[in-house]
């Protein structure tokens, strides 16, 4: 599966945020939040941006280190390499 499932769970952990947590911040069933943590199926770029918002409801840092984990590569300056 791809990075957001990864991301999620390192930073859901990190930040000792439980899935139910994001759950009901998204407005989700936590059954949703587990597929992603355990990467059995990947949440679309739409749902990557509502996991943002509900993330920085949350937890600011644990948002801005969910966009670094996830994008970081792609958000890289390649004029810095």
């Amino acid at each position: 599966m791809g990075k957001a499932g990864k991301a999620l769970r390192e930073v859901l952990t990190k930040y000792g945020i439980s899935q139910n947590s994001l759950a009901v911040a998204m407005g989700l069933q936590r059954s949703a939040i587990y597929k992603w943590f355990h990467e059995e199926r990947d949440p679309t770029a739409e749902t990557a941006a509502d996991i943002l918002k509900a993330l920085k409801t949350l937890n600011h840092r644990a948002a801005e280190e969910f966009v670094q984990r996830y994008l970081g590569d792609v958000l890289k300056d390649e004029s810095q390499d």
